[in-house]
């Protein structure tokens, strides 16, 4: 019997052991994929550049508060741009631009959603990808419009919400409302008006404004960024690093960025503040206008003493982090252990694994590491296991880790836990700790401080209530939306009870739902989703009574030749030729707004205007009249002012008598030998025109045109945007024969060939050719003639 309960007993043991050897892998696996469902998103929106006055409103908060930039924004953040003020938000993968009093947010941003709500204004959007499962959709007050295809967009919607205005110059789409679906192409502009039947009036794409050339040219920076070739293109902010750092190659790091602007004893993440961001927690914001993309990818090492910044490897799509930083003083049971109550940190060294402070899977762990590092992915397991796994969420403390940075004079940076709560400046309220009590403090990759109100708010939390804010009709609009997004985000408030529980740990999404009440767990209470939409067709050009397109009512007025390889839409007769750049256009006068329509041509009627003659030339492009191979160049021997158009009336036949000028006053006027129409010749038939037609190179709003065909020298081109207006010297205007310019004087042939391309005056008014002058031999024969002729005799 004791023999059989032996047996028994140690078949028990063998069982046991079995078991448990089945279901501990089983719990690890069951907790990774609890928390898959709690990984952040990879991606955030940074507020990268500001003017004027712009508000923000953190996710679940209902005070407005002063925008800072470099703070990231997630779903449910929103920001308002007041009058005569815009903002950029850098998404990585895109990147949209605010117009002044323009309402917006994000009714969700993940991995491969980005899902925009626009109540009133305009937002220009640039999306550089766009992968197969990505969406990206801007909804408006009457429809929300999906972007299909990488490009450049503009969306508007009108301040009563009645209408929206949708431009891709680039790319493509779908607006979709009211079980109607409309498709709209590259160069194409649709307004869609009503609410209860969604109405499309589609006309091509026009000139631009000046928050178009804004936009422009802030693309053109991010485009010819030196730092591009560094490292990956999902880093967000890279392009501020060009003018503030320089790269150099380290043997033992690769690519290094250093920054030159700083002062002695500068350490990263030393300037700057903490806000409590959900789901990440506390997070760090720069106070640098390049501080983003060095405190939220990568490592910082020194070199020679000197601070350098390694990004991740340029092939491996980035992972956003809130603060790659290691905490000390203690973790888990508290904060301050050996520093008074203070708290401290220091960042991260290259090939050092980032443990983050909030809700993670280990497929997060790895990812965020070797996107940011070049780390094995076993000693990122090692530490995932013993730091994630092992200690749970009660306790964070990391042993047996040698911190490169940790022994850095000037690296570790303390401040009290108050400052560190309340996102008060770190430079300012940093303390002084010696290296004895910082060799002795516990390292922990969390601080446990319970975050406070203002650290929602961040910085700028004492300009609660105090700055502009959307108007309550704006706040309040409900949009169409395509896409279901998720419920809105829970306010601070009803989350501070939980986080007192596990201070300085993000709730769990799990948690953050029990929280939520059950009748706004389901839809958006500001989100109207739109039925399936059939595809319907818009009425193809101009809308007769749409206040969005007419001119100068909205900026709208987009520039179809705003990248190359765009192609240039007709000019409407009467749309105003808004010019990229800031410059006016060849036919204004220095002085006169862009967007103004026949600026600086009093008299002169819109259809003048070629119907399809592009007049969108972004920054610093020839203008219609200088456009090569159409042998229209600037001249500044124009007629008097009663002409400044260069394009005369058709009942004005003679209203340019070059042909009576002597060839030396007229030294533009000249054609170039492989230029032989270089004035345009309205009084032509239609077909002969050349300088209707517009060519290839017109097209392509290339920075630099091509200058061999002008005869104007390359200068002329580019002058500086003040003594740009007419593109011509200005004094030059009122003065019917200039002084003419050293040139050699033409052939007779050019002279012939010059005559013969203005429009010949009536026979009747047209003057005999002077007769040449005779030899003294041809003379001679002539008298010998007319003597014979004397001497005939009568009737012969």
């Amino acid at each position: 019997m004791t023999q059989k309960l032996k047996k028994s007993g140690w078949w028990s043991v063998v069982l046991g052991l079995v078991l448990a050897t089945m279901v501990l892998p089983l719990r690890v696996a069951a907790q990774d994929q609890y928390q898959q469902q709690d990984d952040p998103p990879s991606r955030v929106a940074r507020i990268g550049y500001m003017e004027g006055s712009v508000s923000f409103q953190p996710a679940g908060e209902t005070e407005w508060v002063q925008a800072v930039a470099n703070r990231p924004m997630t779903t449910g953040d929103k920001i308002w741009a007041d009058k005569d003020s815009r903002a950029e938000l850098q998404l990585g993968s895109a990147v949209i631009r605010l117009s002044a009093n323009t309402g917006f947010s994000f009714l969700n941003l993940d991995d491969h959603t980005a899902q925009i709500q626009l109540t009133s204004g305009a937002i220009n959007i640039r999306v550089r990808r766009l992968d197969e499962n990505d969406i990206f959709e801007i909804d408006t007050p009457n429809l929300a419009f999906t972007v299909t295809q990488p490009g450049s967009y503009r969306v508007e919607a009108s301040e009563d919400g009645t209408y929206s205005v949708v431009s891709p110059r680039e790319g493509g789409g779908q607006a979709t409302g009211n079980g109607q679906t409309y498709t709209l192409h590259a160069g194409q502009r649709g307004t869609f008006s009503g609410t209860d039947s969604l109405n499309a009036d589609v006309i091509e794409i026009s000139g631009a404004d000046q928050f178009d050339n804004w936009a422009y040219n802030r693309d053109h920076r991010y485009d010819n960024s030196r730092s591009a070739r560094y490292l990956s293109h999902d880093v967000v902010g890279y392009e501020d690093l060009d003018d503030y750092g320089d790269w150099r190659d380290d043997s033992n790091y690769g690519h290094v960025w250093y920054p030159t602007r700083v002062e002695a004893g500068w350490a990263p993440y030393h300037q700057g503040h903490w806000d409590w961001i959900p789901p990440w927690g506390y997070t760090w914001v720069d106070d640098s206008p390049w501080g983003y993309a060095p405190f939220h990818y990568g490592r910082w090492v020194t070199v020679g003493g000197r601070w350098g910044w390694v990004a991740g490897p340029v092939e491996v799509q980035a992972v956003y982090a809130p603060a790659l930083v290691v905490f000390i003083g203690g973790g888990g049971g508290g904060i301050g252990v050996g520093f008074g109550g203070n708290v401290g940190w220091f960042p991260l060294g290259p090939r050092e694994v980032y443990v983050p402070s909030y809700h993670v899977s280990r497929e997060y762990v790895n990812r965020v590491n070797i996107s940011n590092t070049t780390v094995n992915t076993t000693t990122v397991t090692n530490v995932y296991n013993t730091t994630i796994i092992n200690n749970s969420t009660t306790n964070t403390t990391i042993t047996n880790v040698t911190y490169a940075n940790r022994n850095v004079q000037g690296a570790v940076t303390v401040v009290p836990q108050r400052a560190f709560a309340s996102a008060q400046p770190v430079a300012r309220a940093a303390v002084k700790v010696d290296a004895r009590q910082i060799a002795a403090a516990p390292v922990s990759a969390r601080v446990a401080v319970v975050p406070t109100r203002e650290s929602v708010l961040g910085a700028k939390a004492a300009t609660a209530n105090h700055v502009t804010a959307p108007p309550a009709a704006v706040m309040n609009r409900p949009v169409i939306a395509k896409t279901t997004p998720p419920p809105p985000p829970v306010p601070f408030a009803k989350q501070q009870q939980a986080l007192a529980a596990h201070p300085g740990q993000p709730l769990a999404k799990q948690e953050v739902q029990t929280l939520r009440p059950a009748a706004t767990a389901a839809p958006h209470p500001m989100v109207k989703l739109a039925p399936p939409g059939k595809p319907a067709t818009p009425t193809m050009g101009r809308p007769a009574n749409q206040p969005g397109n007419q001119p100068g009512n909205q900026p709208g007025n987009q520039p179809n030749a705003g990248r190359p390889g765009q192609p240039a839409s007709s000019q409407p007769a009467n749309q105003p030729a808004n010019r990229p750049g800031n410059q006016p256009a060849p036919n204004e006068r220095p002085g006169q707004p862009g967007n103004q329509p026949n600026a600086g041509r009093p008299g002169q009627p819109v259809s003048n205007q070629p119907a399809n003659q592009p007049a969108n030339r972004p920054g610093n492009q020839p203008a219609p009249n200088e456009r090569p191979g159409t042998g229209v160049p600037a001249q500044p021997n124009r007629p008097p002012a009663t002409q400044p158009n260069n394009r005369p009336e058709m009942n004005q036949p003679n209203n340019r008598p070059e042909t009576n000028r002597p060839p030396a006053a007229q030294p533009n006027n000249r054609p170039e030998t492989n230029q032989p129409n270089n004035r345009p010749e309205t009084n032509r038939p239609p077909a002969t025109p050349p300088n209707n037609r517009p060519t290839p190179q017109n097209n392509q709003p290339e920075q630099s045109r091509p200058q061999a065909n002008r005869p104007e020298p390359p200068a002329r081109n580019s002058p500086p945007p003040a003594a740009q207006g007419n593109n011509r010297p200005e004094p030059n205007r009122n003065q019917p024969a200039p002084a003419p310019r050293p040139q050699p004087p033409a052939p007779p042939e050019r002279q012939q060939q010059q005559q013969q391309q203005h429009t010949p005056p009536p026979a009747a008014s047209r003057p005999a050719p002077p007769q040449r002058p005779l030899t003294p031999e041809e003379r001679k024969q002539e008298e010998e003639r007319k003597k014979r002729e004397q001497q005939k005799p009568p009737g012969e």
